[in-house]
């Protein structure tokens, strides 16, 4: 169990550091498969997405892809929005907030596979702090009503709709997981839902895999690392569709 637990934070953890999300995605039907209940899979899921997040991010800052003050302003615009997330979920028929979703993630791909590839890192991008924070609040509403971190839909809003550069986008991305993730290892925690033991094992695991992963994104070409997210966004478009149509 150890070492499948260690393997599999490795990878969601390069997964975490190439892509910039929070594999929470991944790793909770893992960990079911591995005979975890959903609960504390879910437990253990955010404990190493705290581990990851902050880690990564760090990496990212040290490589000049992260900027704090505006990773910061889109942040708390999320956890702010997020608050709002327990309305939008009583009052909104599940199928309405579903197929929203599928909307904005097919209007967000539609324009990040039509965004320009060769946008230097360093590229200027103006940006007031409040689109930053406005951005960061609709998805924080939208993303955790649906039970995901948001970075699953910051990276292309912001590269597609806001014309980020693709490195810093991704980066901006697990830096929102940072928020969500630490909210969320406090509430568990209070409620008693985290297995710290297994939480730990995958969490220090996942540390080695987001070093990697940062690696490889900085060693990987824009377009190729645009196109790897591409296909990551639209496997979770099909998971997303299917749900809705197949249940």
């Amino acid at each position: 169990m150890s070492v499948a637990l260690v393997f599999i934070g490795m990878i969601i953890g390069g997964m975490s550091g190439f892509f910039g999300i929070g594999g929470g995605t991944m790793l909770v039907p893992a960990l079911m498969l591995l005979g975890f209940d959903i609960k504390t899979a879910i437990g253990i899921s955010v404990m190493q997405m705290v581990f990851s997040s902050l880690y990564g991010s760090w990496l990212n800052h040290k490589k000049g892809h992260l900027n704090l003050k505006e990773g910061a302003v889109i942040g708390l615009g999320g956890f702010v929005g997020a608050l709002g997330s327990g309305w939008l979920v009583k009052t909104v028929p599940e199928i309405v907030l579903e197929t929203a979703f599928v909307a904005v993630v097919g209007f967000a791909l539609y324009r990040f596979f039509t965004a320009p590839t060769h946008v230097d890192v360093d590229a200027g991008h103006d940006l007031s702090p409040a689109v930053l924070a406005a951005t960061g609040a609709t998805i924080g509403l939208f993303a955790i009503s649906m039970g995901i971190g948001g970075s699953i839909l910051l990276t292309p809003i912001l590269v597609g709709l806001l014309h980020y550069p693709l490195k810093k986008a991704v980066s901006a991305g697990l830096f929102f997981v940072v928020f969500s993730s630490i909210s969320g290892f406090i509430s568990l925690s209070l409620a008693g839902q985290i297995d710290y033991r297994h939480g730990l094992l995958v969490g220090i695991a996942s540390l080695f895999g987001v070093q990697a992963g940062i690696w490889l994104a900085g060693k990987t070409g824009n377009k190729k690392h645009k196109n790897a997210l591409i296909v990551l966004y639209v496997v979770i478009l099909a998971l997303m569709l299917k749900k809705i149509f197949l249940g």
